[in-house]
């Protein structure tokens, strides 16, 4: 075991983060407006129906047909609404299920807390970590049960979405002529929604064929998810990025290429999965109310909360939870806080070196993606056969910390050298969960007065739980971080209370006879300032991080404290929960103006 030294720690991971600290690395390309790459943004999977377009009236519109969405959806008609109409540019349900089918795309958060509504669905995942095709199949049962499919637009981008005071209606176009009027409004858009492809010389220049790892091209590969990839058998490629999406993919085109050239900016800490088949006895010793019992569990440890027992049991419990919650003694003073943290950090680390020295044979192989930071600056990774594949001799791992210095027809050039490649695939994941709420929602969403949201959040959020906004009548937000929410690592937990609460408040929106709501100004200024309050200075531990999207790529300080969470960190998720149901429990619409315009049932 290494003796932490903490000035030799600093020094090391300091250096590190410099080598990537380097000008332009944060610059990407903007698939919605970039002329060459927007076919990167095509849908593969599902042909494009044409279709005349729709004018109608619906209680509600939901953007995103995800996790956010169905459950949206779901809890919307539990509370009897009649017409509600999802629009995607997907083909289909499944929001990031959908898009990610690439080869071994499963889950790092364990399958029975992770996919929703198991209980009403009767069902049991197959894996402790569900695999992409099984969360997206229990997401379509889900839709259907709900009869969400039918009057869903797909391959449908909203255009603008506008507020009229006069009808108390949302007023909703798309990019194929829709004009859809719909009481309420609900935006469900996701968190990592717009893939980024970075910015790099040359790009255009390549002549053989590329694409990102959230639009498989199987038609390429041959295969599918658990099929080999038989079109790459005479073909070498060039995997850029080793984050969630490159370490999956990785060992199935090592299965499958003639070659596979590794880029890698920035190793990944990459924990075990263990993932393995559900034990059959598993179902038998569940009781109503499981799942949630489950999720509370998991989230309760990630918060430093007693529990009894750890259900979940794997890498989020011991080593997220850990780093999260430090050892504290009574009378410790802060200086004597923040040397324990740093040491639970350093040897959690070093057991992931160490995981990366006994996998990996070669030793210069094993030098390089061994990671040297602090384990919250880039989210943490899960696997069992992606470390192992760099053993294999087709794989060839490029350290290019700076990045690629150029693309050529031929293919990427790092430290002057070329690589020549048939295929370049892209598995540089997504722009952040902190992406502004309205650049994610890609609309102009139009409130009252004509101040568009973008205008209004220009400098930060302003909401009222994360989830409603003053000048947006009848207008929810699904949660997520950088709303004023909290922020939750299984983020279907955050959805399925985000769902329920939407639910339950239309239902007693609809009961008193209300037409339209907004915020009061009072009431969002107050959580706004709860919020503000609550914001600590993230660069406290991260400014000695790796660059990532944990922190801001590399400038933690630059965080807007109006972007923070219900509680220090993460957020209070249990006070956050029971704030909201409390509210609810009331019945008096606390914090919204209502107009009531209608008799009450």
């Amino acid at each position: 075991m290494t003796t932490f030294d903490p000035d030799a720690v600093h020094a090391k991971y300091l250096a590190e983060r410099d080598k990537r600290l380097v000008p332009g690395r944060t610059d990407i390309r903007d698939l919605r407006s970039d002329a060459f790459f927007a076919r990167f943004r095509d849908d593969p999977f599902t042909p494009t129906v044409p279709r005349h377009p729709v004018t109608d009236e619906v209680d509600v519109v939901i953007v995103g047909g995800g996790i956010a969405g169905v459950l949206a959806g779901a809890q919307l008609r539990k509370a009897g609404l009649e017409r509600i109409r999802i629009v995607d540019e997907a083909g289909g349900i499944g929001g990031t299920w959908y898009w990610n089918q690439y080869p071994g795309v499963m889950c790092d958060v364990e399958s029975y807390i992770y996919i929703p509504m198991l209980e009403e669905l009767g069902y049991v995942p197959r894996h402790r970590y569900a695999f992409g095709e099984e969360i997206l199949g229990c997401l379509q049962a889900i839709a259907e049960r709900f009869d969400l499919v039918d009057e869903a637009l797909f391959h449908t981008r909203v255009t603008r979405a506008e507020w009229d005071d006069d009808a108390a209606r949302w007023r909703v176009h798309t990019d194929r002529g829709d004009e859809v009027t719909s009481r309420y409004y609900v935006l469900a858009v996701g968190i990592l929604n717009l893939m980024k492809l970075p910015a790099i010389a040359g790009m255009e220049d390549f002549a053989g064929h590329s694409f990102h790892t959230a639009r498989w091209d199987y038609a390429y590969t041959g295969g599918g998810p658990h099929e080999p990839l038989t079109g790459l058998a005479d073909k070498t490629v060039a995997l850029v990025g080793t984050g969630a999406s490159g370490i999956q993919c990785l060992p199935p085109l090592a299965a499958a290429a003639k070659h596979v050239y590794v880029l890698q900016r920035t190793p990944s800490a990459v924990g075990e999965r263990g993932n393995r088949p559900t034990d059959p006895g598993f179902a038998a010793g569940l009781r109503p109310g499981w799942q949630q019992d489950r999720m509370d569990n998991f989230q309760g440890i990630i918060l430093g909360k007693a529990v009894d027992g750890d259900l979940v049991d794997d890498g989020w419990t011991h080593h997220w939870a850990a780093v999260h919650n430090p050892p504290r003694r009574k009378g410790m003073t802060p200086a004597e806080i923040m040397r324990a943290a740093e040491e639970v950090d350093f040897e959690i680390m070093e057991q992931h070196r160490r995981r990366v020295e006994a996998l990996v044979g070669d030793a210069q192989k094993a030098a390089v993606l061994k990671p040297y930071y602090r384990y919250l600056c880039k989210r943490p990774c899960f696997h069992d056969e992606y470390l192992p594949a760099f053993n294999n001799e087709n794989v060839t791992l490029i350290d290019c910390p700076a990045g690629i210095e150029r693309i050529t027809e031929r293919g990427p050039v790092v430290g002057g050298h070329q690589y020549d490649v048939d295929c370049i695939i892209y598995g540089t994941g997504f722009e952040p969960e902190l992406t502004p709420l309205f650049r994610r929602a890609g609309h102009d969403i139009v409130g009252r007065g004509g101040v568009t949201l973008a205008e209004k959040w220009a400098d930060g959020a302003a909401s009222l739980f994360g989830m409603m906004s003053r000048g947006f009548p009848n207008m929810f937000v699904m949660p997520a971080p950088g709303q004023q929410a909290v922020v939750t690592v299984n983020y279907t937990q955050l959805a399925v209370f985000g769902a329920e609460f939407l639910g339950a408040t239309v239902a007693l929106l609809e009961r008193k006879g209300v037409e339209a709501f907004d915020v009061s100004a009072e009431a969002e200024e107050a959580w706004t300032q709860k919020i503000v309050d609550s914001f600590v200075d993230p660069s406290i531990v991260m400014s000695a991080c790796t660059p990532s999207r944990l922190n801001n790529e590399g400038h933690p300080e630059q965080m807007n404290p109006r972007n923070g969470n219900y509680g220090r960190g993460m957020g209070d998720w249990f006070g956050y929960r029971e704030l909201l149901q409390r509210w609810l429990g009331a019945g008096t619409f606390e914090g919204l103006e209502t107009d009531v315009r209608s008799t009450a049932s």
